[in-house]
Order: C-alpha cells, then sequence, then structure tokens
C-alpha cells in the first residue's frame, strides 16, 4: 500500500487543478498521482487535497471525479 508522503494516513488524494481524485491502493492510479506530484509540484502549489472522511464518495460530492 503506498501513500503520498506528508498525507500517508488518506487513502484517497485529490488534484484540484484537473478535480481528479486518485485511490493511492491502485497501483496504477498511485503511478499516476506521484508522477503527476513530482512533475508539477502540486503539494508546494497546494493543489492537493484529501477528504474526511477519506471515502469516494465523499471527493464525489466535493466534485472529484474518478481517474
Amino acid at each position: 500500500m503506498a501513500r503520498v508522503r506528508r498525507l500517508e494516513a488518506s487513502r484517497f488524494v485529490g488534484v484540484r487543478d484537473t478535480m481528479t481524485v486518485y485511490d493511492c491502493d491502485d497501483p496504477e492510479q498511485f503511478s499516476l498521482l506521484a508522477a503527476r506530484i513530482e512533475c508539477d509540484d502540486l503539494l508546494a502549489r497546494k493543489l492537493v487535497q484529501t477528504y474526511g472522511p477519506d471515502t469516494l464518495a465523499e471527493a464525489r460530492n466535493r466534485g472529484f471525479r474518478p481517474a
């Protein structure tokens, strides 16, 4: 189970510039997310979002769509 550094407690992580949510427990989605975070410096630009509760349904409620 991979997690984004500084967001280890979150399974679902959203990217605000595309309004896409990624499941960190899915290896394919996690690799896409990790590449975006590194290449686009999303953490420094504050374009990453987590959810409470940490569910896909909550991400959808906030307007994010699955990757």
